[in-house]
């Protein structure tokens, strides 16, 4: 690579990844994120890179996710999103924007290749990563380098701490647009303790070898002991056995839970439905972000997803106008596919950017480590409001604030649970 602290890099790269999570910002006025225009000019525009050259230059934006492997449905979501947003601001004028996107398979080392390409690409502003394992890889080096990165999905505290498990060394210029792995266990506890007719014995199933997933049980065993919740049973698995779940639910079944809490990824919890739909275990399945995507899973039968619930900061069948239009310019860009909580956040991060930017007066020809500065003092003063949330702000250690929803899946479609 051109950079030549590269190496050295690489290697604290792989030191933050060995605790990075296994898988997935002067004061402003308060501003919302603009609406997505249907106008053809916009979608015409929404090519691959989103750029339109201006007298003003373009600001870089980068980027890397899994467009390939086992969690592509994140990445593609991520990239075509942040595609659509780019392409929505440039057809307004004023600053304009280009975006380049690397495959990272989600994999540390490929993240942080990716890393080195969009240096060399000349990126001044970043998406970071989707998944947090890539996550933790490269963000000292967007420290080292002093380049402003907002990762749309990356939700391990490793993603913005030196010391995830002290949440203590923030990077101060790595944000997330997600909520942390933490706020999602407490969030989940908080909900079923509050909808006990869901049910009122919880087992949990969860992947021990992963940051994201065993971040998000210990604090939701630590908030449903506070508030009373009964765990009947705590089942785990790894990467050697996660595909055969029928010793987990068994026990599960067995103590009498009625609702199986799974704070994992989509794919281990398509063959958990599966496998207790074939025993005939019946009980409420509760899920975090993670499983947002169970969807759109090749092969899987989404029948068996009835009635899940999940916790997400986004709902596609919400009827206010931002959303509406979101998800119709989407499904125009992508076939018809109906985005994730994933693209809405991507979307909202390039929005945030652009406020930040133009509160900032940020230019293109400034340095990525100035604009760094610009955008960082932005994000830790200002309120935004978008898809993902409305009055948002973020803490100097890069942590979001905003508030979760709940949606369960009806007709094989995630619908907004209304209290």
């Amino acid at each position: 690579m051109k950079n030549q602290n590269f190496m050295s890099k690489a290697v604290a790269a792989m030191m933050a990844a060995a605790m990075g999570a296994s898988l997935v910002a002067c004061a402003a006025p308060a501003a919302s994120a603009p609406a997505a225009s249907s106008e053809p000019a916009v979608e015409a525009q929404a090519e691959e890179s989103g750029s339109s050259e201006a007298a003003g230059g373009v600001i870089k934006i980068g980027g890397s996710g899994p467009l390939t492997g086992g969690a592509a449905v994140y990445g593609n979501a991520v990239k075509a999103a942040a595609e659509l947003a780019v392409a929505e601001i440039n057809a307004k004028g004023g600053q304009q924007y280009e975006l380049h996107f690397e495959d990272d398979a989600h994999d540390p080392e490929k993240a942080v290749s990716a890393y080195g390409a969009l240096k060399d690409w000349g990126m001044q502003v970043s998406l970071a990563t989707v998944t947090s394992a890539p996550g933790a890889a490269v963000a000292p080096m967007y420290q080292e380098d002093h380049i402003f990165a907002i990762t749309p999905s990356g939700s391990s505290l490793a993603v913005i701490y030196q010391d995830p498990d002290n949440a203590t060394g923030a990077y101060g210029n790595v944000f997330q647009m997600c909520f942390t792995d933490p706020n999602q266990g407490v969030a989940s506890a908080d909900y079923l303790a509050a909808h006990t007719d869901l049910g009122s014995k919880v087992a949990v199933i969860y992947k021990n070898d992963d940051n994201y997933s065993s971040g998000i049980f210990t604090k939701f065993k630590a908030e449903a002991e506070e508030k009373g919740l009964e765990i009947v049973y705590e089942g785990t698995f790894d990467d050697s056995n996660a595909s055969d779940f029928s010793v987990q639910l068994t026990k599960a079944q067995s103590e009498g839970a009625d609702i199986v809490y799974l704070p994992i990824y989509y794919d281990p919890a398509s063959l958990i439905l599966t496998q207790a739909s074939q025993m005939g275990y019946a009980p409420t399945f509760f899920g975090v972000d993670g499983m947002d995507g169970i969807l759109t899973l090749e092969g899987f039968d989404t029948s068996l997803a009835e009635g899940v619930y999940l916790l997400t900061p986004f709902s596609a069948d919400a009827t206010d106008d931002l959303t509406v239009n979101f998800v119709k310019n989407y499904q125009d860009k992508v076939g018809g596919e109906i985005p994730n909580q994933f693209a809405a956040d991507a979307y909202d991060c390039v929005y945030a950017i652009a406020q930040a930017v133009d509160a900032a007066g940020v230019t293109a020809d400034m340095s990525a480590s100035e604009i760094c500065d610009a955008i960082t003092a932005q994000f830790t003063s200002m309120t935004f409001n978008g898809l993902t949330g409305e009055n948002v702000t973020w803490a100097e250690t890069g942590e979001v604030s905003k508030s979760p929803k709940a949606v369960v899946i009806k007709d094989g479609a995630y619908v907004g649970v209304e209290d």
